[in-house]
């Protein structure tokens, strides 16, 4: 068991290690070949950094585990809200310029619900998968298309956020470093959590939503952390949004359109409702004064809290009665 936590701990690191080097090495090297460092920041912040937890359900499913990474998937969009957020809100308060956020917020919403009506049915099929990926191209073409009327003070944040080395040879050896700490990395994390799920007596489901999407999430608070001491509040919110619009329209909708996927009902009837329910917390800060507050930050980790006993305590004891 002692090794299983410490080889997990070990997979969290090479992901940290192996997502801030994918990073950097996609920086420099979109910028190296003439992409605006405004639309590469604005598609790292949002996307790039969801790629840890990609490498993760990736070596799930190809471990035969679709369950665990279904349940990272929708464990991370509660963790990055009710977690990553609160703690950084909790460092300072974040003021929020960027306005595709909102918008995008809202497409979070929406496509939260969706896959929970689509799911009551027990699966998402291949059609459905299909669907939501494409309505991932048409937010991502909303947020270019909206990315021209950002002020001045966001467009440096983000650019600010992929200046770096424009090598290409730098570049490349980070993104082969990142490529081989990520593969290690998810391999480590999934192999060891399913081992300490079943020493914790979890199923693969339940130990994607709590120690998996926990986990992954770690290295991603820390940087909020800092990022929020700097008062860089539109790196935070946006980190928050878009890697949950990319794990539920892209990770979720890749692995429906790969082939057809099961929906447990206990992730429909509790756990994608929790997701939903701290995005539309969430929204009422973004439409308000543009600032989650650390007040706020407070409500948001009581209701994180809250999710993570209502996890490990109520829905393990119904997992004897409906399996997860």
């Amino acid at each position: 068991m002692l090794a299983a936590v410490g080889l997990f701990v070990l997979g969290l690191a090479l992901l940290a290690l192996g997502g801030d080097s994918i990073v950097k090495g996609a920086a420099g090297l979109s910028q190296r070949f003439g992409a605006s460092p405004f639309v590469a920041g604005m598609v790292l912040v949002a996307f790039g950094t969801s790629l840890p937890e990609v490498a993760v359900n990736g070596q799930a499913i190809a471990q035969g585990q679709p369950a665990l990474a279904l349940g990272n998937a929708v464990g991370s969009n509660v963790v990055n809200v009710g977690l990553t957020l609160a703690i950084a809100a909790l460092a300072a308060p974040l003021v929020v310029r960027w306005r595709a956020l909102a918008p995008l917020l809202v497409v979070l919403v929406l496509g939260t619900v969706a896959v929970i009506v689509l799911g009551l049915d027990g699966s998402l099929s291949r059609v459905e998968g299909f669907g939501l990926l494409i309505a991932f191209v048409a937010v991502f073409a909303f947020a270019l298309a909206r990315s021209r009327s950002e002020d001045a003070a966001v467009r440096e944040e983000l650019e600010a956020y992929v200046r770096t080395s424009t090598d290409p040879t730098q570049n490349l050896l980070r993104v082969v470093i990142a490529a081989v700490a990520l593969y290690f990395g998810s391999k480590f994390v999934v192999v060891n959590a399913l081992q300490i799920g079943d020493w914790c007596g979890w199923s693969p489901l339940l130990t994607g939503l709590v120690p998996v999407a926990i986990g992954t999430a770690l290295p991603e608070a820390a940087a909020a952390l800092a990022a929020a001491r700097r008062g860089q509040g539109d790196l935070v919110v946006g980190h928050v949004v878009g890697s949950s619009v990319f794990n539920l329209l892209v990770v979720v909708g890749a692995m429906a359109a790969w082939n057809t996927l099961p929906m447990p009902g206990l992730l429909v009837r509790y756990a994608l409702p929790a997701a939903l329910a701290f995005a539309l917390v969430l929204y009422p800060m973004l439409r308000g004064d543009l600032r989650v507050s650390r007040n706020e930050g407070i409500v948001l980790l009581v209701g994180f809290a809250a999710w993570l006993a209502f996890e490990l305590v109520l829905v393990r004891d119904a997992a004897g009665i409906a399996p997860l």
